[in-house]
């Protein structure tokens, strides 16, 4: 007989039947009626060819074919049940590679802090650290990608994501730089000067962009680079302006002579969040060390969270 034509939702009831040899008490353990736990009967011996239960007075006994089955049968449920089995996680055990998109930013102040608390509790475990390209959602369905911390309002189906607060922009200048000392930057001077973007990690840029474009204005950049720390290198050396969020101007602004000004116009937050596919939503594995990651995220004195209230809540961002 085909597997395919074996109704395998009977397998239960039949290893009830062989034990007990009684259809009341059988249906009573499987939560049936007796009625359909019959037919059910009924249906095993069509699939299989035989019997297996013959009445004797009031009672059943097993034929030669059930007994034969009795073995294999609860090998059989037994391997289903394991295979169902959500299986215990143990970090200290874990030997499995874990990979994260972000920004050299992620990767010089929030990685080492990372990379310390999982020493202790995964010895075992690797870390991979990719540049992440705004927009790029695939890298978490197709490419093996397991955690983004990204800038997002519009994210696909099929990702899941924490909140990690929210940030503005502002404009970063060297201390030296001819607008430092003005009390405001106006709108005049920030689209006239020349401007330095970074185009890896978060998408930085487009939020900027179009509050501009609204007013049918443009910046002028003259250089674009893909990591902070050329971007900052450029900035301290030219009279050049770079929009980044508040928190990373902060952080950067500690060791680098840098200033930063309000934007003389309106832009929406930055929203933050740290995404993953639903594919991974429910494997223990990557539930502990996305936890691991919140964790640093949601306390590095060099992140989002320590300048804004944050939502631990897991959900979805609004679309």
């Amino acid at each position: 007989m085909l597997l395919s034509a074996f109704n395998l939702n009977l397998l239960r009831s039949l290893d009830v039947l062989i034990e007990t040899r009684n259809l009341t008490t059988a249906a009573k353990v499987l939560g049936l009626t007796q009625s359909t736990l019959s037919r059910q009967l009924v249906q095993l011996r069509e699939q299989t060819g035989d019997p297996l239960l013959i009445r004797e007075g009031q009672r059943f006994l097993l034929t030669q074919k059930a007994e034969a089955l009795r073995g294999p049968l609860k090998n059989i449920l037994a391997n289903m049940e394991t295979l169902l089995d959500t299986p215990h996680f143990d970090p200290a055990q874990c030997a499995r590679q874990f990979s994260i998109c972000g920004s050299d930013y992620i990767a010089d102040h929030m990685l080492p802090e990372l990379v310390r608390n999982l020493a202790s509790q995964a010895p075992q475990l690797r870390i991979v650290l990719r540049m992440w390209e705004p927009g790029h959602y695939r890298l978490l369905a197709d490419e093996g990608v397991d955690l983004v911390p990204t800038i997002a309002d519009m994210i696909p189906d099929n990702l899941y994501g924490r909140s990690l607060g929210e940030d503005k922009a502002v404009c970063v200048m060297r201390t030296n730089h001819p607008l430092a000392k003005n009390s405001k930057l106006s709108l005049q001077d920030y689209v006239d000067s020349p401007h330095i973007s970074i185009a890896g990690g978060s998408d930085k840029n487009s939020l900027v962009d179009q509050a501009l474009g609204r007013q049918g204005l443009k910046r002028d950049i003259r250089l674009n680079v893909p990591f902070y720390a050329a971007a900052l290198k450029l900035l301290i050396d030219n009279d050049l302006l770079l929009t980044i969020p508040v928190h990373i101007a902060i952080a950067l602004a500690r060791n680098s002579a840098i200033v930063w000004q309000p934007l003389p116009f309106d832009v929406a937050p930055y929203r933050y969040w740290l995404l993953w596919h639903a594919r991974n939503h429910h494997d223990p594995a990557h539930q502990w060390f996305r936890n691991q990651v919140v964790e640093v995220l949601n306390h590095s004195m060099y992140g989002v969270t320590k300048f804004n209230a944050i939502s631990d809540d897991l959900i979805q961002p609004p679309r």
